[in-house]
């Protein structure tokens, strides 16, 4: 499974992520791969390393540079 998924600010958790699989991109959690955390406050996108879903941050959402983190 391949897509793109837009990420807003409510969509981040605490410390800036997200976990895959997400609701976001309408996985079942039951019959998914294993829970990972994706940091993509960091960089502004991340890829799960299981389905290869890619996450980015809204245009609205500004990502958070190694210096302020």
């Amino acid at each position: 499974m391949t897509s793109s998924i837009v990420v807003q600010e409510s969509d981040l958790n605490g410390h800036g992520g997200i976990f895959c699989p997400s609701p976001l991109a309408h996985m079942s959690v039951w019959n998914a791969h294993p829970k990972v955390f994706l940091d993509v406050a960091r960089l502004g996108h991340a890829k799960c390393p299981y389905c290869s879903t890619q996450y980015t941050l809204s245009q609205e959402v500004h990502a958070i540079s190694p210096e302020q983190a």
